[in-house]
Parts: C-alpha cells; structure tokens; sequence
C-alpha cells in the first residue's frame, strides 16, 4: 500500500517551493514600489533651480509620471495573469472510511487528477497573453499622453511668460504715458481730464498685469504636476516662442496614414478584439466536459474462509466524466461571441473617430498657423510703428492721449491674438502626437513630420 502513495510524497515536497515562489513574488512586488517611491522623490529634487528646457521636462515626466506607474502595474498584472492561466488544475486527495468498528473497517485513499481537454489552457494563455500586450500597448499609449501634455504644459507656461513679459512692457508704457501727461497737465497744455485717463489706463493694464501672473503660475504647476511636483521648482522655461510645429506636407502624408494606422487607440482595438475572440475560444472549449482520473488503495477486513485472517488491500481506479446534458455553457458561448463582435464594432468605430479627430487637429493646427504667421508678417510690425508714432507725437503735443492709449490698446491685443494663435499651434501639435502615437523624445510630431 505504500508505494501506491509516492506520488502523494512528491506532491508534498514539491509544494513548499510554490509558497516560496509567491512569498518571492510579493517580495519583489513589494521592492518594485518602493523603488518607484524613490524614484518619484528623486525626480522631485531633480528638477532644475534654474532654467527649464523642453527635453529635461520630458524626460522628468516619463520617468516620474504618477499614472505611467499605475500603467506599469497593470501589466506586471497581466504577466502574473499568463502564470496563473497556464496552472493545471490541483490534485485532490480523498480519504474515507467505512463503518466504524475495528473488525469491519473499511480504510479508502484516493487521490484524484481533474485533466482539462478541448485546449482549455491554451485558450486560457492565449487571453491572458492578449491582455498583456494590451496592457502593453496602453502603457506606450500612456506614455505618449503623458509626453503630449508635457509638451503642451511646457509651451503654455512659454506662452504665459511671454505674455507676462508683454503685461510688463505694457505697464512701463501706461506709466510713461501718464508722466507726460502729467507733464502736459502742469505745463498747462491739456486739462487734467487727460492724466485722469492716463492713470485710468495704467490701473487697467495693472490688473491684466496680475492676470497674466496668475496665469504663469498655473501653468508652472501644471507642468510640474506632470512629474508630480505640487510645488514648482524651475525658475523659467527656455524655448523659441515664436517657434511654429510645421505642417504636414504632401510628402509627409504618407508618413501619417502609416502612423494613423498604428495608433495607439487602434492598438488597443485590435488587441481587444483578439482577446475576445481568444475568450471566445476558450468558452467554446468549456463545451467539452473535462476527465478526472482517480487513483488509490483501500483496505479491507479479510472475507471469510481467507487463511490468515487480518486484513488485505485493494486497489482502486477511477475514471469520472461529467455529462453536459443540463448545462452545456451555450449562454457564456453566445455571450463571449456577441463581446466578440461588439469588440469589432468598437475598432471600426475607434477607426471612424481617430480619422475624425487626427482631420480635427490638423485643421486646428493649419488655422493656427495661419493666424500667427498673418499677424506676425502684417499685423505686429504695424501695430508696433502706430503705436510708437503716436506715442513719439503724444509726447510732442501732436496727437492726443486718446490716440496714443488707442495705439497702444491695438498692439497688446495683436501681440495677446499672436500669443494665444501660438497656443492653439502648439496645443494641436500636442493632440496629434497624442493621437498618433510618440515618435521621439525631443521634438513634436507635426514639428518632426515634415518642414
């Protein structure tokens, strides 16, 4: 009766390995938190006193990213999830005895096998496979995301400077303004109405003043949050404002039909969609009843007429088969077939609004472009002589106050309509390189597509 049991011995010494394994997998899950911890904190501190460029800021946020780390999670989850999906089913152990008294006992070992068969595993490793390279590709997806709006973040806190810059500029011009009118006032030439306005003017370009600070340190923090900074560190950022992302030529097209179609967001489709067919499978494989292969030993009192007396031992051999006659999983089949076709719904849809999104945002972008190119070409240069004519004539008596704060009024709204055509340039550059995926760690994507 004994060597019927080795198997049972084996089996318990293979198993204390198996609960070192997990306690070595919480382990090192355990050290890769805290790693990531470290790695946050150290990014914090990492970052500049001094100037900021837009390659330290993206490289900060790819490396110190709160949700890049959740991303990165979820798939050290999937790769458990292929482990646990390729475990065969557990042994099982049964011990019965029969009638209690010590003459008519009757002592059964059995130790039974569950053997799956219509290629459950494989199915089950095929969708765990498929929600890892989903978890994959949502991670290189996130990761773009989170290089867009560092971009984006980082040329809106360039903007927000050079309008605080144009804020200030305005300041001194209002305040000279009003020490010539001043100046006329006491000279007697105009009535004191005129400094009255003057300093009107002045208390009006103040408050956008103090906007325009605002505004600078929202942006400041908005890009820091990127790396997961509250408290901004840099003093400012470094970059040609000026700097237009180029459109996409005829030539370049090509290049982006080639990119549209490896987008994350179509990634993830099919990748989806594989999966639920990969589920589907694997309901259909249910269908197929699985084996359970028993065996074992049982010991018996002796039947009568036995010389000897005592006991004997029997070995017994099980085979058990379940019959599909009430439940045979056509529910889950049809369910995991109408995910399946839900998920190919989804990518044409994906398909449909990425094409609409990507026209979108070239469209923006063109029109952009086109603002800021027309108002730097034709409308600043005039702007900027009006205003330092009237200015030059005010402060020889030629023209009035009204004219000159009229002329100066024009050039900061020209400069505020280029600054924030300069925006909405670069935010639709940011949303094309988060749609069509990350192409490098330096430049844009419609800056880096075609000149």
């Amino acid at each position: 009766m004994r060597t019927l049991f080795v198997p049972l011995a084996v089996l318990a010494m293979a198993a204390p390995p198996a609960f070192s394994q997990d306690s070595q997998i919480s382990r090192a899950g355990l050290q890769s938190a805290s790693a990531r911890a470290a790695t946050r904190a150290a990014t914090r501190t990492l970052e500049p006193a001094g100037p900021l460029n837009l390659q330290a800021a993206v490289a900060m946020a790819l490396q110190a990213n709160p949700s890049l780390f959740a991303a990165s999670r979820e798939q050290d989850a999937t790769e458990a999830a292929i482990v646990q999906a390729g475990a065969w089913p557990n042994p099982t152990l049964d011990a019965q005895v029969e009638d209690l008294r010590r003459d008519n006992r009757t002592t059964t070992l059995q130790l039974s096998q569950p053997i799956e068969l219509g290629g459950k595993r494989a199915a089950r490793v095929t969708a765990a496979e498929r929600a890892r390279d989903q978890a994959a590709s949502a991670l290189d997806a996130r990761r773009a995301e989170v290089r867009a709006a560092t971009v984006t973040a980082f040329f809106e806190v360039l903007t927000a400077q050079e309008r605080l810059r144009l804020a200030q500029d305005s300041v001194g011009l209002a305040q000279t303004a009003t020490r010539a009118a001043a100046n006329r006032v006491a000279a007697g030439k105009v009535s004191p109405l005129e400094e009255t306005k003057a300093r009107v003017a002045e208390a009006g370009i103040r408050v956008e003043l103090l906007q325009a600070e605002g505004t600078l340190r929202t942006a400041r923090q908005h890009l820091t949050a990127q790396w997961g900074n509250p408290a901004p560190r840099f003093t400012q950022v470094e970059g040609a404002v000026d700097r237009l992302p180029a459109m996409v030529s005829a030539q370049g097209m090509q290049d982006m039909q080639s990119r549209l179609a490896a987008a994350p967001v179509l990634r993830q489709a099919r990748l989806e969609v594989e999966r639920r067919q990969a589920l589907s499978d694997l309901e259909q494989a249910k269908r197929m009843p699985d084996i359970t292969v028993s065996l074992g030993a049982k010991r018996v009192p002796s039947a009568e007429g036995d010389t000897g007396g005592g006991r004997r031992n029997q070995v017994v051999v099980g085979l058990s088969i379940p019959l599909p006659i009430f439940d045979t999983n056509r529910g889950n089949v049809a369910e995991a077939l109408s995910r399946e076709e839900k998920a190919r719904d989804d990518l044409a849809a994906a398909e449909l609004q990425l094409g609409t999104d990507v026209a979108q945002a070239t469209e923006r972008l063109g029109a952009a472009r086109a603002t800021a190119e027309t108002l730097q070409r034709d409308a600043l240069p005039g702007a900027e002589s009006a205003y330092k004519a009237a200015t030059k004539g005010f402060e020889l008596g030629k023209f009035s106050f009204l004219e000159a704060l009229d002329a100066q009024r024009t050039l900061f709204q020209v400069r505020a309509q280029y600054l924030l055509a300069l925006a909405d340039a670069h935010r639709a550059a940011g949303d094309l390189d988060r749609l069509l995926g990350r192409q490098n760690d330096d430049t844009p994507l419609a800056t880096s597509v075609a000149r």
